[in-house]
């Protein structure tokens, strides 16, 4: 996939504050003492653009607060995913850099570890053990990097394993790491001895997102193929769950506290929920439309309250979905093409990586 858009505005990617009320600095900075009224979205907007920190928006419920800061790296770094470290930072790939990169939001201050010749990393996630674990399709390869020692280890693909195009990944209940390549590829690493296996995915190209239930079990989404899958986690196959939206271009995944598997729908513009609980027929789904014109739905993510979080493409925004009022709540980007790919958080956090323009953002919701 292209590693980066360019940011400034293009038909796919509108300007964030077109059609809201633009804000000078000075009448932002005058604001700030009292903030006697509180803002809308479009205004929160606009002062957070001014990378002006602590501007609230009271929501229901409770209150979200959005704050950025621009990476400072050494080098451009093509952020793409990012997660929460835990040490208080958060680590993204840098897949143009070819690094695992360290964001201190206590300094601001960004740390790039390289993690090889050739490397070009997308996913990223905090494993079990503390350390980091990235997809490296450059190498392809698994990377992981141990904190806060900073030692990189690499588990390559099987030899004769054809080019992956690695995507994410996500560990099992048995602390094992499974992995997507949209090539056409669903793998795992056997973290006790290192062994690395591959299978050739169903339907051939398109494995994408990947997500661990809280009992452990692994889904997995086909970009290409407009499908979930559930991994056999003994033998590596792969089921097949049929979203009732034909051609929907499922593109990420993940689990809330009950099992049910949130999807981004990226053609169709969709939030989209399995429950397998009930199966797998048409009446196990849900779906509802992102607001906004022709909406594709890229990131999803579901928070420690079961609040769903998805970044929208069209209209340069994150949504914030309430599964109990079944309603959107829209909160434009600061920066025109943002791009934000993928979100994901701790309780109180969302952080979300804009690869359009080398910010990071956090929404708090506590």
């Amino acid at each position: 996939m292209a590693l980066l858009k360019p940011a400034h505005p293009s038909p796919l990617h509108p300007s964030p504050l077109s059609g809201s009320t633009q804000i000078s600095r000075r009448t932002a900075l005058a604001a700030l003492p009292g903030l006697a009224a509180t803002p809308t979205l479009s205004t929160l907007a606009g002062l957070a653009g001014l990378g002006l920190p602590g501007i609230t928006h009271a929501q229901t419920p409770g209150t979200v607060r959005l704050q950025s800061w621009p990476l400072n790296a050494p080098t451009f770094t093509g952020i793409h995913d990012i997660a929460p470290a835990p040490d208080g930072g958060v680590w993204f790939s840098a897949q143009r850099s070819g690094h695992l990169g360290w964001f201190d939001p206590r300094t601001g201050k960004s740390e790039l570890v390289a993690l090889g010749s050739g490397s070009s990393p997308h996913g990223v996630i905090a494993g079990p053990d503390g350390a980091a674990w990235l997809t490296d399709g450059g190498q392809n390869a698994i990377a992981r990097v141990s904190w806060p020692s900073r030692e990189v280890k690499v588990f390559p693909l099987p030899t004769g394993t054809p080019r992956a195009n690695l995507n994410t990944c996500a560990f099992d209940g048995d602390g094992n790491l499974w992995f997507t390549g949209q090539n056409g590829y669903v793998g795992k690493v056997e973290v006790r001895t290192g062994t690395v296996t591959v299978k050739e995915s169903p339907r051939g190209r398109g494995p994408y997102g990947i997500c661990a239930t809280p009992k452990g079990d692994v889904w997995w989404c086909s970009l290409a193929g407009s499908f979930i899958a559930q991994l056999d986690r003994k033998t590596g196959e792969s089921r097949i769950v049929e979203p009732p939206t034909p051609r929907q271009g499922a593109r990420r995944v993940w689990s809330d506290s009950k099992g049910r598997i949130w999807v981004s729908e990226w053609n169709s513009g969709n939030l989209s929920v399995h429950d397998p609980a009930l199966g797998t027929g048409p009446s196990s789904w849900r779906a509802w439309k992102a607001p906004g014109t022709e909406p594709h739905i890229y990131a999803v993510y579901v928070d420690h309250k079961d609040i769903v979080w998805a970044s929208e493409w069209s209209s340069n925004a994150l949504l914030r979905f309430d599964p109990a009022t079944e309603k959107f709540e829209m909160i434009t980007m600061p920066r025109p093409a943002a791009s934000v790919r993928q979100i994901l958080g701790r309780p109180g956090e969302v952080w979300l990586p804009e690869s359009g323009t080398e910010f990071v953002t956090v929404v708090k919701t506590a």
